[in-house]
């Protein structure tokens, strides 16, 4: 039997397709992150970039008051636990979830 040129053509079209339709789901499914995981980590990034000046502006402050002899060391270490809390605070959420397994 001899088959003509539109036959092989449709046949490899269909094989084409059902390619692609099994590859559909595998595409769907391989987002790299969540909505919600995308969405908290540009809060992250928006957060931090507000509180780059702000934690420059305090250590400069916290200067000027020491260097003024008018403030409570409490203060400083307070500050500096804070920004180091605030800044390090992927560190630490990764380090939690690895001990607990999560």
């Amino acid at each position: 039997m001899k088959t003509s040129n539109k036959g092989r053509v449709a046949r490899q079209l269909n094989r084409g397709m059902g390619v692609v339709l099994l590859w559909v789901p595998v595409i769907a499914l391989g987002q790299a992150a969540s909505p919600f995981m995308t969405g908290a980590t540009a809060l992250q990034t928006n957060i931090l970039a507000w509180l780059t000046p702000v934690a420059i502006i305090l250590i400069m402050v916290l200067g000027a008051m020491a260097m003024a002899n008018r403030m409570s060391w409490g203060w400083c270490f307070a500050a500096i636990l804070g920004i180091a809390i605030a800044f390090g605070a992927p560190q630490i959420v990764t380090w939690v979830r690895g001990m607990f397994g999560v």
